[in-house]
């Protein structure tokens, strides 16, 4: 996947690999992906027997797994369990806190993919959430070729800081622009992590929002019953499809003329505004060309 088509999941339900009835109601809901968690999700001693879920796994939307953190005693099993023909495709790996963390992803995948046969390469989604991944975030986003986009996670980042994980924005404001503009700075998706709790409430929505507002491609979920009002949230609106649309075009028309900015509605538009407008398109899942 390129990185338009990450800015496209809008919502990523998660579930644990050791559930596979709930592996089941997953990848039927109507999420834009489904995350199969080999991470905090199993305990340990399910690790071995969970690990077989991620096979054969490839399907209509996008499947993720999360693995075990580099380090531990899981990781190298997880990653060669993915890294086959159809598998997902794309791994999370958790807890990036160096850029070392993804080279040595890269370089392992690379190696798998050669003795599985395995043609298209696995994508890499990055999950920050601790007090150094979060320091070193810009260095982590432009690693690695395989990354499609950045996660920002509450838990375990929450616990680095010493911070309570309840979710009033101004606590995370600093978190959410520092991952946000390391995406934006290496042409990655976004994603916002997921609020925690399972309830379909009004602070889920809120917290929807608000990582919408800031610039947010999408948000991960924990439940099912979430999936619907995260969607709604980051999906434009007919009439917000329409202006990118003919932003892109009008902007594309005016090249030929070697004209860098136009009138367009009784307003100016360039090549920023532009950006913008492909981003949104890329959210609503359209496929763009050279414009």
């Amino acid at each position: 996947m390129q990185s338009s088509e990450w800015q496209a999941i809008r919502c990523l339900v998660s579930v644990p690999a050791s559930r596979p009835a709930l592996i089941a109601k997953a990848r039927a809901a109507n999420a834009d992906a489904v995350l199969i968690d080999l991470e905090d999700a199993v305990a340990p001693g399910d690790k071995d027997t969970a690990r077989h879920a991620v096979a054969d796994i490839a399907g209509a939307r996008p499947t993720i797994v999360r693995v075990n953190a580099v380090g531990t005693p899981w990781c190298h099993q997880d990653v060669l369990a993915c890294a086959v023909p159809g598998g997902p495709d794309a791994i999370m790996l958790p807890k990036v806190e160096y850029p070392g963390d993804l080279e040595f992803l890269d370089r392992l995948l690379s190696g798998a993919e050669a003795l599985s046969g395995r043609t298209t390469p696995l994508a890499v989604l990055a999950l920050i959430e601790s007090a150094t991944g979060l320091a070193n975030v810009r260095e982590i986003a432009a690693t690695s070729d395989r990354t499609g986009a950045l996660v920002l996670g509450y838990a375990d980042l929450g616990a680095s800081l010493g911070r309570s994980t309840a979710r009033r924005a101004h606590r995370w404001l600093y978190a959410q622009e520092a991952v946000l503009t390391a995406a934006r700075s290496a042409d990655l998706a976004a994603l916002d992590g997921p609020y925690l709790g399972v309830a379909d409430d009004d602070e889920l929505r809120e917290s929807a929002e608000h990582a919408a507002a800031l610039g947010f491609d999408g948000k991960w979920v924990i439940h099912p019953r979430q999936i619907e009002t995260v969607t709604a949230v980051f999906t434009p609106s007919a009439g917000e499809i329409a202006q990118a649309r003919a932003t892109v075009d009008a902007l594309a028309a005016a090249r030929t003329t070697n004209r860098g900015a136009i009138a367009l509605d009784g307003r100016m538009i360039d090549e920023a505004l532009a950006v913008s407008a492909r981003r949104l398109l890329a959210r609503a899942g359209e496929r763009l060309g050279s414009a």
